[in-house]
């Protein structure tokens, strides 16, 4: 089997495309409902707590050049962290305490509307006639759904080296193994998880590794069982590189399904991200593909049919080192 080649150094970070102006550039409703809302608390706070603002500017690393709006305080970065460097240190963020609701910020919008919509759909029958409660059974199911689909469960992540983890949750639906992939440089597999309406929707980090590339591609939503949604559907691309020798490249791409049709990756190109590290979800069931290179050592985990669990679950394994003769020179 002919190795992977990989080059001594590091590859070029290479800067976001002009097209992917949000870390959900496909839109979206609640996301429309929520860029509006942002704009009234930016207002409020601009002309009404001016201290509190002055005050997160001078505690605000980074610069916001790039941004589409004013930054004011982190919760301005929850769309556009990835048009700016600026951030400001745990210990200055008003707002870690939003880490404690065990439902992805990506989706809290959502949750209060589409929530708060079939909660308030529940509630009406009985307080109009309490003969009508059987009509709040659907909305109820409907809310408990919604909820459920949001949730951010905490993740016991393996400290093995050499491990890969499953980048989504859901079913191992396919196993390519490919002569050539032109961002890895060499022989590869493809890994494909269908994550289906009642699965968890967060995407996570396969290893630490640094974020080279980001590419989005607009598409159909074709179901994401469908074979051909990897190809026809919109997708988010995701080159990420290790960060130490041999710089293995890795690359992982968010699919759109049938139902999911927003795709939020919260990278920024040149960031390093932790093994088993949240950086998106999918929203409302969808597809993750994962390629990794093939060569002497790796120890493949999975099979087709299995479920796995983003984050947790091992899918794979190098138990060598690549041996400097094998770089590429």
């Amino acid at each position: 089997m002919r190795n992977t080649e990989y080059a001594p150094v590091p590859l070029e970070v290479v800067p976001l495309a002009s097209h992917i102006h949000s870390i959900q550039p496909g839109g979206g409703v609640c996301y429309g409902i929520e860029l509006f809302w942002g704009r009234c608390r930016r207002w409020y706070l601009k002309t009404f707590r001016k201290a509190y603002v002055a005050k997160m500017a001078a505690l605000r690393t980074g610069s916001t050049d790039g941004a589409p709006h004013a930054i004011l305080d982190p919760r301005d970065l929850k769309y556009c962290r990835n048009q700016c460097s600026c951030n400001w240190q745990r210990a200055d963020d008003p707002f870690t305490w939003r880490e404690k609701i065990p439902l992805a910020r990506w989706g809290l919008a959502e949750s209060l509307i589409m929530g708060g919509l079939f909660a308030a759909m529940a509630i009406a029958p009985p307080l109009i006639d309490i003969d009508l409660w059987p009509l709040s059974i659907p909305p109820l199911v409907f809310f408990v759904w919604i909820i459920s689909f949001f949730r951010d469960p905490k993740r016991s992540i393996p400290a093995e080296n050499g491990l890969l983890v499953a980048p989504a949750d859901g079913k191992i639906v396919e196993i390519a193994y490919l002569d050539e992939e032109p961002y890895i440089r060499g022989p590869s597999i493809r890994i494909s998880i269908f994550l289906s309406i009642f699965n968890v929707h967060i995407n996570r980090s396969p290893c630490e590794s640094q974020v080279i590339e980001l590419r989005y591609a607009p598409g159909l939503f074709l179901d994401a069982r469908n074979p051909q949604s990897a190809i026809k559907n919109e997708n988010m691309w995701i080159g990420l590189q290790e960060t130490k020798a041999p710089y293995r490249r890795f690359t992982v791409r968010q699919i759109a399904g049938l139902f999911a049709r927003r795709i939020v990756c919260g990278l920024r190109p040149g960031e390093t991200i932790t093994r088993g590290e949240s950086f998106g979800m999918i929203k409302l069931g969808s597809r993750t593909e994962i390629t990794i290179p093939q060569e002497n050592g790796l120890q493949l985990h999975v099979e087709v049919g299995q479920k796995v669990k983003a984050g947790a679950t091992p899918i794979a394994c190098y138990t060598e080192e690549m041996p400097d003769s094998l770089l590429s020179r």
